[in-house]
């Protein structure tokens, strides 16, 4: 079974939301497809039906004009007239299933040659089969003047019902509905090859836009496959460089901790055993000047005390877990300006809230680098070092007034310099910034190390946490 890993897991949840922008886009494409085609239809089965009416009216008017000049001159009663008007109208057949019908307004069917079983009967209640009236509705028509009418006849040619418009006119001398009607399956029979055509077209859109978008996930899960493999090589490379480094740093550490303990506490111890032995040669010899000896003595192993504190202090400063972050980068530049001789002046603002565990190592770790630097390079004699919380969160800037930098200076150097810094801060989510100028070789210039700490890092008053 396939079983994804965890970059297989963030690309499918990538393409989630592919998925549902293919979907909405074919449902959204297929129902305008539809709806724009069925207006498209509608507006061509209005057209033909207008056609087809327009034809009517030239028949009826035709028809009408064929037997004017009787039923213009004949009086109401004449029956010989409308026995002449009746024949004309029933010999006018035309194509299949084309004939006019004649209806009194009293529902008597006078001349019907498609369907001459319903010659002389009183039909005015014909209906079709879904109930549509026929007689009385093409009466009542007749008796407004003319009009149309929808509804199933019975089609000569097929002897099946079939979808009629009939136009009727009415003769109000002789109360005659005289009209014809026109059979539209032909009209439907297209409206219907035109919808099957127009779902055929959209089931393919919707296959095609399936199958864009199926291509696009496949390409997009692919990329993502070729990327997640990319950076992971490259996450695996920089974890190994990250590791090799650690370790370089470890050893360097432990390098510089041994040489401070042979070239000092180890010089000073072996002073205090030279001194002690002497001591004791003049104790048991009992001369005068065993005091001296022990004072000496005494004064190389307070040297030692110190040395250790020191090296403690480089290590990990106890100032910092008992007073915070201010006391110890004051006390950290009190011994540098002793140290060296070099100017420093140290503000800090009073935070309203705490540093967290994080915060304050980070930072007085980088404000140790700083001054190291400063201490080997920038041959500076004065140094300005600001901390202070702010609403954004914590700053600490250092500036000294050495040589400066060069503007194609390469800030990103290995060991424990200032990639170091950039690095300490990246990890809380901070940002570290350095601003350089350099006037000229003889002048020197200006340099500025400020690092940003987030809001998050600033603990609620009532934690247990020191500045």
């Amino acid at each position: 079974m396939f079983s994804p890993n965890y970059a297989q897991k963030v690309s499918l949840l990538a393409t989630i939301p592919l998925i549902i922008a293919g979907a909405v886009i074919a449902t959204v494409v297929t129902y305008q497809s539809r709806v724009v085609a069925e207006q498209e239809i509608q507006a061509l089965e209005v057209q033909l039906i207008a056609a087809k009416k327009a034809e009517l009216r030239n028949y009826v008017t035709q028809a009408r004009n064929s037997f004017y000049f009787i039923y213009g001159r004949a009086p109401h009663d004449d029956s010989l007239a409308k026995q002449q008007v009746a024949q004309i109208l029933s010999a006018m057949i035309y194509g299949t299933d084309g004939s006019f019908f004649v209806y009194d307004y009293d529902g008597n069917s006078l001349v019907n040659p498609r369907h001459t079983e319903l010659i002389g009967q009183r039909v005015n209640q014909l209906t079709d089969r879904n109930g549509t009236p026929i007689v009385s509705e093409l009466i009542r028509l007749a008796r407004e003047g003319s009009g149309y009418h929808q509804f199933l006849w019975e089609k000569p040619s097929t002897a099946e019902d079939a979808q009629m418009i009939a136009y009727v006119l009415g003769l109000q001398d002789w109360r005659w509905a005289v009209g014809t009607g026109v059979f539209i399956d032909d009209i439907l029979t297209t409206v219907a090859a035109q919808r099957a055509e127009v779902e055929a077209r959209v089931e393919r859109t919707f296959v095609d836009i399936g199958l864009i978008t199926l291509a696009a996930l496949l390409v997009v899960f692919a990329s993502g496959m070729v990327l997640n493999t990319r950076e992971r090589r490259l996450a695996d490379a920089k974890l190994k460089e990250l590791t090799q480094r650690v370790f370089d740093a470890q050893e360097e550490e432990r390098g510089r901790v041994a040489r401070e303990l042979h070239d000092g506490i180890s010089q000073i111890l072996v002073g205090i055993r030279y001194t002690l032995d002497n001591a004791r040669r003049r104790f048991l010899q009992k001369e005068d000047q065993v005091e001296d000896a022990l004072s000496t003595g005494i004064d190389h192993l307070g040297q030692a005390i110190n040395e250790v504190r020191r090296i403690s202090r480089d290590l990990r400063p106890r100032i910092l877990d008992d007073l915070g972050l201010g006391p110890a980068i004051k006390s950290l530049t009190e011994e540098f300006s002793s140290r060296t001789g070099v100017a420093v002046d140290f503000q800090t603002v009073v935070f309203r809230n705490r540093l967290d565990e994080e915060a304050k190592i980070a930072l007085y770790r980088i404000a140790q680098e700083a001054l190291m630097n400063i201490e080997r390079h920038a041959e500076a004699s004065h140094i300005e070092v600001d901390l202070r919380g702010h609403k954004d969160g914590v700053t600490l800037r250092i500036t000294d007034n050495g040589r400066g930098m060069n503007a194609n200076a390469n800030f990103s150097v290995n060991g424990l310099g200032l990639r170091n810094m950039q690095e300490r801060i990246e990890q809380l989510d901070g940002n570290l910034k350095i601003y350089s100028t350099r006037k000229s070789a003889s002048r020197g210039g200006k340099t500025s190390i400020e690092a940003k700490l987030p809001l998050s890092h600033l603990l609620p008053p009532n934690e247990k946490a020191s500045t």
